[in-house]
């Protein structure tokens, strides 16, 4: 699928499917929106050829600003609550993917926006002058998919707490200062760079990489010993693999391990 005028572009190359939010020009969401990027995520997911999902905008300025606010103020509560399920089925397809998903963002990213990026295991940022945060107190709300325990996961929670309460946005340096961006990159370098980061990631072991993804989600609230077991558990299962495989062949064989 490669139609510009969808709300939902997918373009699928090798290992890697591109996702890419195009409902211009804010990328603003409503229920029927977040269902076509959920079932693009899943059908993404289910490709046993694909091990990098990357979600990115058409936009030149947004990346996405949450919820469309005119049709959530016109909405019922019980029409609201269907987005927000909707919107949780968007980041728990991210986080039950075994694929690795990345966030390449050059634009605003507010809101739901922002909630759908840190539910990803890796984003990149564009250097730039657009805003990121979850701005829901200064509606007399609270983020509800997931964004308060995201922001304090990958913030900690004196940072989080303050843009929480405040509603307040920052930069791309200081998303990539506070470990929220995993890295910046030049604007003008933005495409390539992400590209060449994906395509890297792409050529790694795929049920390593899946176990890794696993592992990081699973592993909260264990103690040392339970991570440790879990983590034990988890590489058990790899020793016998295809990829476990080729990896230590070529260690032996001194060249670069090629995984299907």
């Amino acid at each position: 699928m490669n139609n510009k005028t969808s709300e939902i572009v997918i373009n699928k190359n090798d290992r890697t499917v591109c996702i890419s939010l195009n409902r211009l020009p804010a990328n603003s969401y409503y229920e029927g929106f977040l269902q076509q990027l959920s079932k693009a995520i899943k059908e993404a997911s289910a490709d046993p050829k694909v091990k990098v999902i990357l979600l990115n905008s058409t936009s030149e300025k947004f990346f996405c600003a949450g919820a469309d606010i005119k049709i959530f103020s016109s909405n019922t509560v019980e029409q609201n609550n269907k987005m927000v399920v909707a919107a949780r089925e968007v980041t728990t397809a991210i986080t039950e993917s075994k694929k690795i998903i990345i966030a390449a963002i050059k634009g605003h990213c507010l809101g739901g926006g922002l909630e759908m990026v840190m539910a990803c295991d890796i984003r990149l940022g564009a250097e730039g002058n657009y805003l990121i945060g979850l701005p829901e107190v200064k509606l007399g709300l609270m983020p509800g998919n997931g964004g308060a325990p995201r922001m304090i996961d990958l913030l900690g929670a004196s940072r989080a707490m303050e843009l929480l309460v405040t509603g307040n946005n920052i930069n791309p340096q200081k998303a990539y200062d506070f470990g929220l961006f995993n890295q910046l990159f030049p604007a003008d370098e933005f495409e390539e760079s992400v590209t060449k980061y994906v395509a890297n990631i792409a050529i790694g072991a795929g049920e390593a990489m899946a176990a890794v993804k696993q592992f990081v989600q699973n592993h909260k609230g264990m103690n040392v010993q339970q991570g440790l077991d879990y983590e034990t558990e988890c590489v058990s299962k790899l020793y016998d693999t295809p990829d476990a495989k080729e990896g230590f062949q070529a260690f032996v064989e001194k060249r670069a391990p090629k995984y299907i």
